[in-house]
């Protein structure tokens, strides 16, 4: 990749790093289209689009079965797949992907939307909200339900303490397991032949990226509304925004991702690949397409989905009484930037910070099988969504798609 000078590379490089949550064969060429040019009198911004299908072709080291990419820029649109690597197969711009822990924002949307129509008090306890759910033995401080959005809250980790996998094989099998927001919260908090874990640090004081405490805010969503979060997702965000292509897991069983569908495969013990497209998951398991997530974060970021105050939730990290963002705990998120190891999640958005001053606001997801993206900046004008289905098991940072596909948009 070609860089005219080293702040693109610098840019390219922070914002992969940001984006970190979550078989060999023959590369295939990419393809992608224009989209949608600038608007009349306008100026070219000059999307590189080779460079962009060179960024998405997929490389035998990638991990990588097949990648989809839609890109915004200044009035201008980009679309493009990979091939699946796998079965040789073209792969369709529109099809559709687990997305992991994109959800998150939709359910902090949720408690938002329940926020402003005076429903819950986001700064109300949990144990308030949702008497004897934490054991008063163990959680003696209060856990604001902000703190569970902002991942303050201290709680522990879901599942934490529980034994490992035993193999991969059994790890394929389990992906069609469907577990409720209650079984979650129990096998967590009341584990089977092992201690209950206590709070990881003092709620408000720290951050640290928790799944968990979502668990809990979708169980709360459903002791306030009296519906399934499939309903509430839909009514709210789904239906308002006309994201015809998004659907949340059906409560009780597996499904498969609808077609046209990017695979995602899983490597068994011997090696051989699985197509993991079939999973049960969550209550806030959900599929998509690039076009929908695209349809999301506009949306929630122009004020279709909250008012004023509630869409400054979705832009403030937390602080701590010294006014500075608070502490962040690990090390696998909030590493870039001049703030580095300090809190960079709000209610249900993750920022990355660039080296030019510029800002990224949005979310990672990770499934089985599947990486995603969605983020863009606060006036819209940059935006990006990608998917990867994967070959191998998860490592660790950015797909290296994904880090090619950001600097292809920096490069000049």
């Amino acid at each position: 990749m070609r860089h005219s000078s080293p702040m693109p590379l610098r840019l390219s490089l922070a914002l992969a790093a940001a984006l970190t949550f979550g078989a060999a064969a023959p590369a295939l060429a990419a393809t992608g289209d224009g989209g949608h040019g600038p608007g009349p009198g306008r100026a070219a911004p000059g999307l590189d689009r080779a460079a962009l299908r060179e960024a998405i072709t997929v490389r035998p080291e990638d991990g990588t079965a097949g990648v989809l990419a839609r890109v915004y820029r200044d009035g201008e649109t980009w679309r493009g797949t990979s091939g699946d690597v796998v079965t040789g197969q073209r792969l369709s711009r529109d099809a559709h992907f687990r997305i992991g822990s994109i959800s998150k924002p939709m359910e902090a949307v949720i408690l938002l939307q329940l926020s402003a129509e005076g429903r819950v008090d986001l700064d109300r306890s949990v144990q308030d909200h949702l008497p004897g759910l934490l054991p008063e033995n163990l959680f003696k401080e209060p856990v604001t339900v902000r703190q569970l959005l902002d991942h303050t809250s201290g709680l522990p980790q879901e599942f934490e303490g529980a034994p490992a996998s035993t193999s991969p094989d059994e790890d394929i099998r389990r992906r069609l397991d469907y577990v409720t927001f209650d079984e979650v919260i129990r096998l967590t908090l009341h584990p089977e032949g092992r201690r209950t874990p206590g709070p990881r640090f003092s709620p408000g004081t720290r951050q640290e990226y928790n799944s968990f405490g979502y668990r809990v805010a979708g169980k709360l969503i459903e002791e306030i509304t009296g519906h399934s979060f499939q309903h509430e997702v839909r009514t709210r965000i789904l239906d308002p925004l006309n994201m015809r292509e998004t659907r949340a897991s059906v409560t009780g069983g597996s499904t498969p991702v609808p077609r046209p569908y990017l695979p995602g495969y899983q490597p068994r013990s011997d090696g051989r690949l699985v197509d993991v497209n079939v999973q049960g998951g969550l209550p806030a398991s959900m599929t998509s397409t690039t076009g929908d997530l695209d349809r999301f974060i506009r949306g929630l970021f122009d004020g279709r989905l909250l008012g004023p105050a509630q869409t400054a939730e979705l832009f403030a990290i937390p602080k701590g009484p010294d006014g500075k963002p608070l502490p962040y705990v690990g090390s696998s998120h909030c590493t870039t930037g001049p703030a580095r190891g300090t809190a960079c999640f709000s209610v249900g958005l993750m920022y990355a910070p660039l080296p030019d001053g510029s800002v990224l606001w949005g979310k990672t997801g990770s499934d089985m099988g599947y990486r995603s993206a969605v983020f863009a900046t606060r006036d819209l004008n940059l935006r990006a969504v990608y998917a990867t289905g994967t070959s191998g098991p998860p490592g660790d940072g950015a797909p290296a798609v994904a880090q090619r596909l950001i600097g292809s948009l920096f490069a000049r």
